[in-house]
């Protein structure tokens, strides 16, 4: 059986530096893509998962700025952390299943979100 096909992002992080934290995948899952889902940050979250938040923004806003991207191999659940607030649907209708789905960063939320963004805030 073949699997899915998935973009992958040549160049982005594979992980936040010097942690566990996975922001792409190596290859796509047989079942198809995680759908994203909306999570919800609560203020009492760990330092080192909000660092991973950042970190990752961070590193969508310099590989892809305002321009829409596809989710290709980014992990679904560091994506779901961000999506519905920094990360929304560039796309109508919006597949939240697919490793096609057109996805954008609403850079006013972001830059709310994550003041300290080099770049962001500029």
């Amino acid at each position: 059986m073949a699997l899915p096909y998935m973009d992958k992002h040549r160049g982005f992080p594979g992980r936040l530096p010097g942690t566990d934290f996975q922001f792409v995948l190596r290859r796509a899952n047989k079942d198809g893509a995680t759908p994203l889902s909306q999570r919800i940050r609560y203020p009492d979250r760990r330092p080192a998962d909000k660092r991973a938040d950042a970190g990752f923004m961070q590193a969508l806003w310099e590989a892809f700025g305002e321009d829409p991207f596809v989710r290709g191999n980014l992990d679904a659940g560091r994506l779901s952390w961000l999506f519905g607030r920094e990360v929304i649907p560039a796309e109508d209708p919006f597949d939240p299943a697919s490793y096609e789905a057109m996805l954008r960063i609403d850079v006013k939320v972001a830059r709310q979100s994550f003041p300290d963004i080099p770049g962001l805030n500029e």
